[in-house]
């Protein structure tokens, strides 16, 4: 993976993506900082499709969770309310 100081990587934008779709992912850096790495298409779509499910996203699910059998209601005997 090379590094790409941001000047460079600007300077000769198509000879960083071929050289992304050719070697794999490459790092831009700023003033000495690496501050972004650029990936091909394919790595992305692998590494979006790995995405953890939020809380949110599991509780909004459509699919089922888990296998819970709940008992019919009713059936069972209630005790009399107690009278003060």
């Amino acid at each position: 993976m090379k590094i790409w100081p941001v000047q460079d990587a600007k300077a000769r934008f198509s000879e960083l993506v071929k050289t992304c779709k050719a070697e794999g992912p490459q790092m831009v850096s700023n003033r000495g900082v690496v501050e972004v790495v650029m990936v091909p298409v394919g790595e992305w779509e692998k590494l979006k499709g790995k995405q953890q499910l939020t809380i949110k996203d599991w509780l909004l699910m459509e699919t089922p969770r888990f296998d819970l059998e709940i008992p019919p209601r009713g059936r069972a005997r209630r005790r009399r309310p107690v009278q003060f």
